[in-house]
């Protein structure tokens, strides 16, 4: 039987549609593949579009609240005792730049938060030890892992971070990348970001690292506990090594810079113990007013990297604590206080509340339980100006007295220190020599609600009775209070609040808080001249604080102040007001000695905080006449009485008669007043009068 042939047509109908139906599996099947990448592609692009609008996580390592003095210079940064400062990308070396990306992420700017070749490179090690012994963290990843996540070695870990490193990316420019892990990136010795790293190890600003610095820290973050030269020199010298290297490879040195940098002899500084940072109380206190401020909470204020900028100048605080830990050296329990304040802006300079902050951290410069003592005159004689009825010529006879009060119905017996009285005295030898008679007297005499007004005119809230002991400072008053009051004195009678921050800002620098300082004219400028007038002779021959007139190398006016149990000056220049308290916290007397403490804590302090600024005379404002008088009459001087002073008067209330009938004669080649007694210091008042 014969077999017979396919039918070549059919056979190629057969082909034709064995093609046709394979081109329509493949174009279905590209069609669904093509449909799949769309829909793939589409549904990346929705997840990153989800990504960048989700808020990143809360950062474990929170920005850090930073507290700065009144030149920029920072007081303390509040992280749980880490030391790190944030600095710009502006602010860093690009030495350290080059150096970090090179030995760290050399493709940083060219990924998008994760590496693929160095995941692919890591996984294979992995795989062959079958564990995970190498990671492919770029900078990206590392800072999420920092910020966010904890440091154990899984793979739930890994993805978590890739996906915060992704969602980073979308979020953030490479830059902003960048100097957030710089800032945050461990260098070991509880130490976190560039600059705190570089002021740890060479004791300079991150902006200022050479090459070979560089390369020495950007090695120590890959293990601080091998590569750091605190630990092991000769570890952290070859780590440098590889870092310069590393910069060669990249292209970012030549390799001539970096035999050049890795022969560089390095001066790495002593790790110190770290002491206790600068004013304690005083950044106390501004924890307190800014947490009032911002109706903040004691966390937020630490966890929120607040920027607060202050009114503390850091050399004036450090002068502070120096003088009242020399001046206290003998005296193991006793306790001191300070404050101090610029009159004409009421910014607080300097503020120390005890001897030791570390021990205890009362903050007595804010104490309501001291009595003043005879430092609370000077707002009882100012009343006595203001009415009108005291001049620096009153006088009253200093001898042991009873006065009444209450109509009749009670008494009340001063006596004069050591039992010291002075026969018949004018307001400025009362002053002088602190003399109590005086003082009651003029209490009386102006009323002493009259004296409380003027008090709290001047912002001592502290209460007060009206009582004959009101003159001699029985009533508890705070060192703060007193150094604002004081201040008047200085700024012509204007009271500006007194202030200790000056603005606050977010950790983006937007400001949250700007002080305003309120101002206002408490008493007129002639009244507060003629008592600085009175109350520099406090530091001339035979005053209360003469003991220190040998520091004093400025114009300086202030008053004592004695009890059984405190010692106080409060004084002022024209551009500082200081009260100084000094005692024991419990009810202890204090001794003769001890009483004494106070004024070489206040002249020291003085000169040593205005050390750098030019002694000034205090400004003479209009209302105020400068005359010479005659001591034992309280008249104009004459040359029929040679032993004349020059005193200020408000305007008005200057004598007009003369102190002998004896006229003055007229030359043509002197001046109608007479020389006085011949103090160098009374001339060259004289001379700026004129």
């Amino acid at each position: 039987m014969q077999n017979k042939r396919p039918n070549t047509s059919q056979q190629s109908e057969a082909n034709e549609s064995g093609r046709l139906r394979g081109f329509k599996r493949f174009k279905k099947m590209s069609s669904l593949g093509f449909s799949s990448l769309l829909l793939c592609a589409a549904a990346l692009f929705i997840m990153l579009l989800y990504m960048r609008s989700q808020a990143l996580p809360v950062s474990k390592m929170g920005p850090t609240t930073e507290i700065f003095d009144i030149h920029g210079e920072v007081i303390e940064t509040l992280n749980g005792g880490k030391n790190s400062q944030n600095v710009s990308l502006e602010e860093i070396s690009p030495n350290l730049i080059q150096a970090t990306l090179a030995i760290e992420d050399r493709n940083f700017y060219h990924h998008y938060g994760f590496d693929m070749r160095g995941i692919v490179r890591a996984a294979v090690v992995n795989l062959q030890h079958m564990s995970k012994v190498q990671g492919a963290g770029t900078i990206t990843q590392q800072l999420a892992r920092n910020l966010y996540l904890s440091h154990e070695r899984t793979w739930t870990r890994k993805v978590k971070e890739t996906y915060y490193a992704v969602q980073m990316e979308l979020q953030m420019s490479k830059d902003q990348i960048l100097e957030e892990y710089l800032n945050q990136i461990y260098y070991g010795h509880s130490t976190y970001g560039i600059q705190a790293a570089a002021k740890l190890f060479f004791g300079k600003n991150a902006k200022e690292l050479t090459l070979a610095e560089s390369a020495m820290l950007a090695g120590i973050p890959k293990g601080p506990r091998y590569y750091s030269p605190y630990y092991d020199a000769k570890n952290a010298k070859e780590r440098q090594g590889t870092v310069l290297q590393t910069m060669v490879v990249s292209g970012s040195i030549t390799q001539q810079e970096a035999d050049k940098a890795s022969k560089e002899k390095l001066t790495i500084l002593p790790l110190e113990k770290k002491k206790p940072a600068i004013g304690g109380y005083f950044r106390d206190y501004v924890r307190g007013v800014a947490i009032g401020q911002l109706g903040i909470s004691e966390d937020q204020f630490e966890e929120q990297g607040l920027k607060i900028y202050t009114t503390l100048d850091i050399n004036a605080q450090k002068v502070a604590e120096e003088v009242v830990t020399d001046q206290l050296s003998k005296f193991t329990e006793m306790q001191a206080a300070l404050i101090a304040i610029d009159p004409r802006n009421g910014y607080i300079k300097a503020m120390v509340g005890g001897r030791d902050y570390g021990e205890n951290q009362f903050n007595r410069v804010f104490a309501d339980s001291r009595q003043p003592g005879s430092s609370f005159k000077p707002i009882v004689y100012v009343t006595a100006l203001q009415q009108k009825q005291y001049t620096p010529i009153t006088k009253f006879k200093s001898e042991p007295t009873t006065f009444t009060y209450d109509n009749g119905r009670q008494s009340y017996t001063p006596g004069n220190f050591n039992n010291l009285y002075f026969n018949t005295i004018d307001l400025r030898q009362a002053i002088s020599k602190s003399d109590n008679i005086f003082a009651v007297h003029t209490l009386l005499e102006v009323g002493a609600e009259n004296v409380i007004a003027t008090a709290q005119r001047m912002g001592i809230k502290s209460p007060m009775k009206p009582l004959p002991s009101l003159a001699l400072g029985t009533f508890p008053i705070s060192p703060f209070e007193m150094a604002s009051a004081f201040a008047i004195f200085a700024n012509q009678g204007v009271r500006v609040e007194p202030t200790a921050i000056v603005r606050i800002e977010d950790s983006r620098g937007r400001p949250l808080y700007e002080s305003n300082p309120t101002m206002e004219k408490v008493m007129e400028a002639p009244y507060t001249y003629v008592m600085t007038q009175l109350m520099e002779s406090v530091f001339e021959q035979g005053g209360t604080g003469s003991r220190v007139s040998n520091v004093l190398k400025r114009p300086v006016a202030g008053k004592t102040g004695t009890t059984n149990t405190d010692a106080w000056l409060v004084g002022y220049t024209p551009e500082l007001s200081t009260a100084v308290w000094v005692g024991y916290d419990k009810d202890r007397n204090i001794s003769s000695v001890e009483s004494h403490l106070a004024a070489p804590i206040f002249a020291e302090f003085t000169e040593r905080a205005l050390e750098s600024v030019p002694p000034k005379l205090f400004t003479i404002p209009e209302g105020v006449v400068s005359v010479y008088i005659d001591p034992s009459t309280g008249k104009l001087a004459n040359e029929g009485c040679p032993n004349s002073r020059m005193e200020a008067f408000v305007q008005g209330t200057e004598p007009t008669e003369y102190c002998t009938e004896q006229p003055v004669k007229k030359d043509s080649n002197k001046t109608d007043k007479p020389k006085g007694n011949g103090t160098w210091w009374e001339d060259l008042k004289r001379w700026w009068n004129e």
